[in-house]
This record gives structure tokens, C-alpha cells and sequence, in this order.
């Protein structure tokens, strides 16, 4: 029983350390997640273009948005927030020690590279 307790925390390490990964560099659709929902998409989606530590989130057309298709949503830099330890679009580095993130705050929105969602609202 001992002897795999070792192999049983290293396991749990590497399943923390694998959803908080950043995706690569591409085009990827994501949900857009509405706090006031309680995170559920209601059928809107977005597409994430990563370069890099650079992100942006374009409005895809899919869903009823008050924007059009193709409006920027938020771009910034990937930034993982301290107090959190979620993935954020920064806009400078002093962001990751943020107050407040994600939802209907004023700070930086959150990105959730797990469950591709974009938060907002």
C-alpha cells in the first residue's frame, strides 16, 4: 500500500499539471460562458486565435450576441492570475495579481483552456 502512494500522488500532480496547460499556437472555437448563466453558453461561441502569449477572441456569428461577427471580444496576453491560478487575458503584466477577475468584474476575463470557455457577463 505504501509503495503506491508515490505513484499515486505523482499521478494527481500531473493530472492538476495537464488541464492548466496553454493550448499551442491556432484557431480554436470556444463556448462563451455568461457568469450571470452561471457559465452556461446559451448557445454562443467564439473563435480563440493563441500566437505566442498573445490571445484573441472573435465573435463567430454563432449565438445571439449584441456584437457583430467578426468584433473583437477581448485580446490581451495569457497570463495564469497568482491568487487563482486561472488562465487570464491580461493586458499588462501587473494583471496577474489582479483584485478581481472573470465575470461581470472590471478586471481581466477569464479563459478556461480545460473546458474551452471564454467567461464573460
Amino acid at each position: 500500500m505504501l509503495k503506491s502512494l508515490p505513484i499515486a500522488l505523482l499521478l494527481c500532480t500531473f493530472a492538476v499539471c495537464a488541464h492548466a496547460q496553454k493550448p499551442g499556437n491556432g484557431t480554436y472555437t470556444y463556448a462563451v460562458a455568461f457568469a450571470e448563466w452561471q457559465g452556461k453558453s446559451l448557445g454562443a461561441t467564439c473563435t480563440v486565435v493563441i500566437k505566442g502569449d498573445s490571445i484573441k477572441v472573435i465573435y463567430n456569428g454563432i449565438g445571439h450576441l449584441s456584437v457583430k461577427k467578426g468584433d473583437i471580444l477581448d485580446q490581451g496576453i495569457i497570463i495564469k492570475h497568482q491568487p487563482t491560478g486561472q488562465w487570464i487575458i491580461g493586458h499588462s503584466p501587473a494583471d496577474r495579481h489582479a483584485k478581481e477577475i472573470g465575470g461581470c468584474s472590471d478586471g481581466p476575463t477569464v479563459i478556461d483552456f480545460k473546458n474551452k470557455k471564454w467567461w464573460t457577463c
